[in-house]
């Protein structure tokens, strides 16, 4: 067990988002999303399902060519799929990936 404060951990940029996972087991990983002013994500093929949960700030998240707004407090459930992020005024995240086990 751990107990994780993100109203203390702060986000590494992508070139070392290693670095933002702050728990991981098999089955899933709890990472930070730190995303500046004018912050992106570029287009990642995800082969978890993942959950995108919105701490603070306004996120547009594309799936799958569809995009969604997010904003503080909201979040995201989605299976394996094509994402990208985008944020104007910057934004912090949870994200949680979920992997998907074969029956």
């Amino acid at each position: 067990m751990e107990i994780l404060d993100f109203t203390k951990i702060a986000g590494f940029p992508y070139a070392e988002r290693q670095k933002n996972v702050l728990y991981k087991t098999d089955d899933f990983k709890i990472r930070i999303i730190d995303l500046p002013e004018n912050g992106t994500i570029s287009e990642c093929d995800m082969i978890a399902h993942v959950v995108f949960v919105v701490m603070y700030g306004q996120v547009d998240v594309t799936v799958n060519g569809k995009e969604y707004r997010l904003s503080e407090k909201q979040s995201l459930a989605s299976e394996p799929a094509t994402f990208s992020m985008r944020t104007e005024n910057g934004a912090k995240l949870m994200g949680i990936q979920i992997q998907k086990h074969e029956k």
